[in-house]
């Protein structure tokens, strides 16, 4: 298996450029998951990898090897696609034979691989079916199996989990990760879908407008994000961001009734405006008698409830709680922080105080 190399990677189509000069290596074995919003460039960048799109400057190398012009059956990749894109027709064992069969391999070898994959992905008992017969995630196991019997050397996933159903989404979302730990491969990983990259990945690249924001793995991004979009696209739900003005005591925060938050971050000078952002999990309420900030909706979701909370400057602020019970709407809270666990951003660039 090997590792993946882009250099100064472009992709136009015309005039108009959609991936603006990526570089990045994705090691030996690595688990690599490109995340980042609809039309950021996340599934292009994956289809240049694969050589199904033209790479406009730049290069990819799998390897050593410069694949920046090769053909996509000579880069040594498999894809696994949304759509399943099984032969209707044929049984399971055809279907992940079929690749091996038109180029040509000995009939004996094909059954061998076939008989591995599927021993691998627990799909022995159902061989002889064909994909009618099948759930939808057997047929994306079958999928996958077909990459697999090609001994690529990287596998390339294209928000294979997006057509399930939410239970059978966890169960792949664990078959895939076991899938990695079995074999070992080079893999790299698009999705939209936050959580499923936080629970994948060995390493998360974030893009936006076919830029990369962020590369790092899944708890440091969480934990130490650049900028704004970054925090804010990692986690679930989504950090809270509240207007803030640099004082000489810290940062006040009108939507919390004028907290000041002291701080040891480098700020812009007294009277700038700056983002302070609290992640929902390192925040809590307590009921008070009277207060600015009163509780709109509880959601409770068994174990864990999500309170969404109204501020006095109309500002959204969402508190994750853990238990069973629920504030009534229309309560009066006050919100607890530690002011370790707030982060600051510039108001202009967005990028985070340090």
């Amino acid at each position: 298996m090997t590792g993946v190399t882009l250099k100064q990677a472009i992709k136009r189509y015309g005039e108009v450029q959609v991936v603006h000069g990526i570089d990045l290596e994705i090691e030996d074995g690595e688990f690599c998951v490109f995340v980042g919003p609809s039309g950021c460039g996340k599934s292009t960048l994956l289809r240049m990898i694969a050589g199904l799109e033209e790479t406009s400057d730049g290069t990819i190398k799998i390897g050593h090897r410069d694949v920046t012009h090769t053909d996509p059956a000579e880069r040594g990749v498999a894809m696994v696609f949304q759509t399943y894109a099984l032969y209707p027709h044929m049984t399971v064992q055809e279907n992940m034979g079929f690749g091996l069969r038109m180029t040509g391999h000995p009939k004996d070898e094909i059954a061998r691989k076939v008989g591995e994959a599927s021993k691998i992905l627990k799909l022995d008992g159902y061989l002889k079916r064909k994909p009618a017969a099948l759930s939808g995630g057997q047929r994306q196991r079958v999928a996958i199996g077909r990459a697999i019997v090609r001994g690529p050397e990287v596998f390339l996933f294209d928000e294979p989990l997006s057509n399930l159903d939410a239970e059978l989404r966890v169960d792949m979302r664990v078959e895939i990760a076991r899938l990695h730990k079995e074999i070992g491969a080079t893999m790299i990983y698009v999705t939209h879908d936050q959580v499923e990259a936080m629970t994948l990945a060995d390493k998360i690249v974030v893009l936006r407008a076919g830029k990369i924001e962020q590369v790092g793995a899944p708890m440091e991004l969480y934990t130490n994000p650049d900028n704004r979009f970054v925090a804010g696209f990692i986690g679930s739900p989504g950090m809270n961001f509240l207007n803030g003005i640099v004082t000489a005591q810290g940062v006040k925060v009108p939507a919390l009734g004028d907290t000041v938050i002291a701080t040891p971050v480098t700020l812009p000078a007294e009277g700038s405006d700056v983002i302070v952002g609290l992640r929902p999990q390192t925040t809590s309420i307590t009921k008070v008698d009277e207060a600015p900030i009163v509780v709109d909706l509880s959601e409770q979701l068994g174990g864990v409830a999500y309170d969404y909370l109204r501020t006095p400057t109309g500002e959204k602020l969402v508190v994750e709680t853990k238990g069973l019970e629920v504030v009534p709407s229309g309560s009066p809270v006050q919100v607890n922080f530690d002011p370790a666990d707030v982060m600051f951003f510039d108001a202009e660039s967005e990028v985070r105080l340090r």
